[in-house]
């Protein structure tokens, strides 16, 4: 059953632009899959390339009109608030040193933003971009996909509602093993700019994957980061950013954590793992078999909860299109974001009340995610000191 998708499915669909994600681009794909699955939107506009001439390529595979196909991302935010049919919303999925000059230019028009993660390179431009963003009253959406999850919104409702009692430990990783060589030395363009710190920050594998796992621990666990030691490795010779990272957290309220996240992990693909215990209970879930959530009482035999299944809660529920036993996944839970996204953009539109139960990353989750990034840096660079987030 599609997620609520009769009613928003009645009103128009939202004009959408893309800034990046031309010819050869991973993740513009999978935002323009995410935005079609449940027919909320329609791509009419973009600067997918700082490349004109591969911008207008990209729009003709596309199917988007040549006239709105533009040369640079101030030409069409510009151009775009002057129509009367322009766009209502753009989505941003460039390189993360882009985020924040592309989004201000439409946040200054009124345009709704859907960026990708992480909010931006740098935490003083993130400071800078949320301020912009609440100034405009546009709604900012950042596309932290996994707490899109069924099973993960079902894990975040059962802790907020008590079933694991008063939690101490928090335990995510997110493992890779795509970076294990020099690989941006062939030119391949993905480990290319995620390796250059003038592109990506200071943080590689904890501005990639890092801040997914950071994100997502924090959303289940309802638990505000107050401190972190960090010791971080750059294994591959002459690499510019870290590759590895083993981070020490102390959350407010006395619970603790371990964060690992690696790039050069032989044999793991996308390993993001997130296990969460409390006085009564404890919750373990595994991204690469994510319609499946463990759930132990203490001193009883574990439960495994299925995405639909009988133990499923109204959470999961909402983030649920297709039966019991048909895996939902990365798609899925990207897709999940952006119906949320159009759930109140939609609402803005019309003048109604959001409904409370529409949750997306916004912008405090996306300056946690760079304050978290900056202080392990700041952290490792000092021998593994303990520091607080600079928020």
């Amino acid at each position: 059953m599609p997620i609520d998708a009769a009613h928003v499915a009645r009103a128009p669909r939202i004009r959408l632009g893309m800034v990046g994600g031309g010819q050869g681009a991973f993740i513009g794909a999978v935002h323009r899959i995410a935005a079609r699955i449940d027919d909320q939107y329609e791509l009419v506009a973009g600067c997918f390339s700082s490349t004109p001439e591969k911008s207008l390529a990209s729009a003709a595979d596309l199917g988007v009109d040549a006239s709105r196909a533009y040369a640079s991302f101030g030409e069409m935010a510009s151009r775009e608030a002057r129509r009367k049919d322009g766009i209502e919303a753009v989505a941003i999925v460039t390189p993360n040193h882009m985020h924040a000059p592309v989004a201000m230019q439409f946040l200054r028009r009124g345009i709704h933003v859907i960026c990708d993660k992480p909010l931006t390179a740098t935490l003083p431009e993130a400071k800078r971009l949320a301020k912009a963003a609440t100034a405009s009253g546009a709604i900012f959406a950042l596309t932290h996909n996994y707490t899109g999850y069924p099973m993960i919104r079902q894990a975040q409702a059962m802790v907020a509602a008590g079933d694991l009692g008063e939690i101490r430990l928090v335990q995510v990783e997110y493992a890779q093993d795509w970076l294990s060589t020099d690989l941006e030395a062939s030119g391949q363009k993905q480990a290319g700019w995620r390796t250059d710190p003038a592109q990506s920050g200071a943080g590689g594998s904890t501005g990639d994957i890092g801040t997914h796992a950071f994100n997502l621990a924090s959303y289940v666990s309802g638990l505000t980061l107050e401190s972190l030691a960090a010791d971080l490795q750059s294994f591959v010779p002459g690499r510019r950013v870290d590759d590895n990272g083993h981070v020490l957290l102390r959350f407010k309220g006395g619970a603790r954590g371990m964060l690992w996240c690696s790039q050069v992990a032989p044999g793991n693909e996308n390993a993001l793992r997130l296990r969460v215990y409390g006085t009564k209970a404890g919750l373990e879930w595994a991204q690469e078999d994510p319609n499946y959530l463990w759930f132990t009482r203490l001193g009883e035999p574990k439960q495994l909860l299925t995405r639909g299944g009988a133990g499923a809660n109204g959470a999961a529920g909402r983030m649920t299109r297709i039966p019991a036993g048909h895996p939902e996944g990365y798609l899925e839970g990207f897709a999940n974001i952006y119906a949320e996204a159009a759930r109140a953009i939609i609402a803005r539109r019309s003048g109604t009340a959001l409904d409370p139960a529409v949750i997306f990353p916004g912008l405090k989750e996306g300056l946690e995610g760079v304050a978290f990034v900056e202080a392990c840096v700041r952290s490792s660079r000092r021998n593994g000191a303990w520091v607080s987030l600079s928020l």
